[in-house]
């Protein structure tokens, strides 16, 4: 079995923890979540309802996507940490504040109702895709449960770590709807197996984290919360070290390349690095390098 690196202790501190725990409760202006800056160039977005079990209400679908469309942004940050507070990192949609919206759509007619349902599962996929957009890397720190929009959620991001009592569910079935905010488009290109995909999202039947590692759901687990918010939190300083230029357009061409041909991919590359590899981060990444320094030690432009 792979050990998982142990973090830092200046990583591990409990000043560096506390700074990522939220207990003050959510930043304003938005009501669930809560948005820090633990290290340079990281940025941490908390989903903080813990009384709810971080379940996503209304208000939760809609600051999703004006918080990362800010951090898009924000030239001072350069990676992303996603977490939950309290005890599970979220059991999903809050089906009771959604009941009505959900259950009860607006309309006269049948063409009028559907136009209205298909606008409400449009604007719940774009607070997920927003993260997906983000030009930032998103690491997402899982512990506990992790159920039915929680697994929409992950597979949008780019790294997933989790605890060693994490789970996950597909929960989508078990209240009589497919899934349809993401997990059925992502969670294949995540997964190897479509037999198991296939298998999760058709008995909404629990992965453990063993499971989720040795599948490829997650890259690395943790013994416990504190070691995984370090561990993330030292992952994306690592990713923040280096010119934004690079992890940027890295992450731009890796997304293009999953959903294109590998000939397409490649053009896309091509046409992107004619212009990209005309910046001065190469010759200052290049030169460190040589010096046998770390990228960190380069200070990089803003972009």
């Amino acid at each position: 079995a792979q050990r998982t690196p142990s973090p830092c202790p200046e990583l591990s501190s409990p000043a560096v923890l506390r700074a990522m725990s939220s207990s003050a409760g959510p930043t304003p202006p938005y009501t669930t979540l809560a948005v820090s800056r633990p290290a340079p160039a990281v940025t941490h977005v908390e989903i903080h309802r813990p009384d709810k079990r971080n379940a996503m209400n209304k208000a939760f679908w809609r600051e999703m996507v004006e918080c990362f469309s800010e951090i898009s942004e924000d030239q001072d940050c350069r990676a992303v940490v996603v977490s939950g507070a309290g005890k599970t990192f979220t059991a999903g949609i809050d089906i009771v504040d959604l009941a009505g919206e959900v259950l009860q759509p607006r309309g006269d007619d049948t063409a009028r109702i559907s136009y209205n349902i298909r606008k409400t599962i449009t604007h719940f996929q774009e607070s997920f895709s927003a993260i997906e957009r983000c030009p930032k890397p998103v690491l997402v720190a899982i512990h506990g449960a992790c159920v039915g929009g929680g697994v929409d959620l992950i597979t949008a991001c780019d790294i997933r770590l989790c605890t060693q009592d994490a789970w996950f569910q597909v929960k989508e079935v078990d209240i009589g709807l497919a899934a349809d905010v993401g997990t059925l488009q992502r969670l294949p290109k995540v997964i190897g197996s479509r037999s198991l995909v296939n298998e999760l999202a058709l008995t909404a039947r629990k992965m453990y984290a063993d499971e989720a590692k040795s599948s490829g759901l997650v890259s690395r687990v943790f013994q416990h919360k504190a070691a995984l918010m370090a561990g993330a939190l030292e992952m994306a300083e690592e990713i923040a070290g280096r010119s934004p230029v690079a992890v940027q357009g890295t992450k731009i061409n890796l997304l293009y390349s999953r959903d294109h041909s590998v000939e397409e991919g490649l053009q896309f590359m091509a046409a992107w690095n004619m212009s990209m590899l005309q910046t001065a981060d190469l010759m200052k990444s290049a030169q460190a390098s040589m010096e046998k320094k770390s990228p960190r030690t380069v200070a990089f432009a803003k972009l």
